[in-house]
């Protein structure tokens, strides 16, 4: 049956009259049930930040903010309870949520970024990742530590010293694998990570050229800094006095910590940062965050000499954190600055270590 014919509109070929499209904001205006005095939910400050509402995964949003509020509300009240069996235990169980807060935030950010994709880099941000492998490592490095004690390791000496920065190798490799290559953010050659072959042992060799020149603008600056701020530098990897001590000095601080940071620091940080920020800020700024790094872990016999310890050790990493930054811009891959970084490593080493022998 052929249902009957609707009445024609007032058109004058029959067809319906267009009808004006009403504003969204006249709309919003008239409803009775929100006045027009009171701001929309989306004018507040933090509305957007603090919401799931339009969220991809709303509940690893809210897992990466209840887990990470948690475990910063356990380290808190640890820190608060003093040096105690006590304290340190609940400090070891509060950076468990806290690392888990962290990568599900992380995670979080990158799936939202990547969903709008209104930005030139679409992952989660390089202060998420590294904010991350700090809680992991520690944790990591707390459970190696226990078997390594009872083995009658030293954890303060060359070995525990080799331990403790492969496991933050590993640790930076994982996340950056975990956030930001398995979720599409970057791949590895994207970040200039390419396989170890001729192409990388040449860039490498490329790396290497540039040691001296950096070395010595390190050296002029850290004796003016030092002859300004009256400290004792201290160094990661102190002399050890055998040859084996520094074997062991050298895989560490030449091959593994190199790998680990230079996946971090510059194949993925810098990397995003340039494409976000443009390539001078990006260098800019991850020369920054390398050198503010590895200065957060020293302490002195006081706050002065703490501070001038801290002060010392930053400014005198701004120059190689900034070759590092800007060879690896230019070349293109993670091998050149990975040579230079080894070379700067090796050549630091190696001037302690001759000199705790001649002294």
């Amino acid at each position: 049956m052929i249902p009957p014919a609707e009445p024609p509109g007032p058109g004058s070929d029959g067809a319906p009259a267009p009808t004006a499209a009403v504003p969204a904001t006249a709309a919003t205006a008239s409803d009775p049930s929100e006045p027009a005095s009171v701001p929309s939910a989306v004018s507040r400050p933090g509305a957007s930040t603090f919401t799931i509402e339009g969220r991809s995964v709303p509940a690893l949003f809210v897992i990466g903010w209840l887990a990470t509020l948690l475990g910063l509300g356990l380290i808190a009240i640890a820190v608060m309870s003093g040096d105690t069996s006590a304290g340190r235990i609940l400090l070891v169980v509060g950076l468990v949520p806290l690392s888990i807060g962290l990568i599900a935030g992380a995670g979080s950010q990158g799936i939202e970024r990547r969903v709008r994709g209104r930005l030139p880099y679409r992952g989660p941000s390089p202060f998420l990742v590294l904010a991350a492998s700090l809680p992991v490592s520690i944790l990591a490095l707390v459970a190696v530590s226990v078997p390594l004690s009872l083995l009658g390791v030293p954890l303060d000496g060359p070995l525990g010293a080799l331990v403790s920065v492969t496991i933050q190798a590993l640790v930076y490799v994982g996340l950056v694998r975990l956030l930001v290559v398995d979720t599409g953010a970057l791949d590895w050659g994207a970040m200039g990570v390419g396989r170890l072959g001729r192409r990388a042992v040449t860039e490498m060799a490329g790396g290497l050229a540039w040691v001296l020149p950096v070395v010595i603008v390190t050296g002029v600056l850290a004796s003016l800094l030092l002859r300004l701020v009256q400290v004792e530098p201290v160094s990661p990897l102190p002399p050890t006095g055998t040859a084996v001590g520094f074997a062991l000095s050298l895989a560490a601080g030449v091959v593994v910590a190199p790998f680990g940071e230079e996946i971090l620091f510059r194949a993925f940080a810098t990397t995003a940062w340039s494409q976000g920020l443009g390539a001078r800020r990006g260098l800019v700024l991850g020369a920054v965050v390398f050198a503010f790094v590895h200065v957060i872990t020293i302490s002195g016999s006081s706050a002065g000499d703490a501070l001038g310890q801290a002060l010392v050790a930053f400014v005198g990493r701004l120059p190689i954190a900034l070759a590092l930054g800007w060879l690896f811009l230019r070349r293109g891959t993670m091998w050149a600055s990975f040579g230079l970084h080894a070379g700067f490593n090796a050549a630091l080493l190696i001037l302690a270590e001759v000199a705790s022998r001649s002294s």
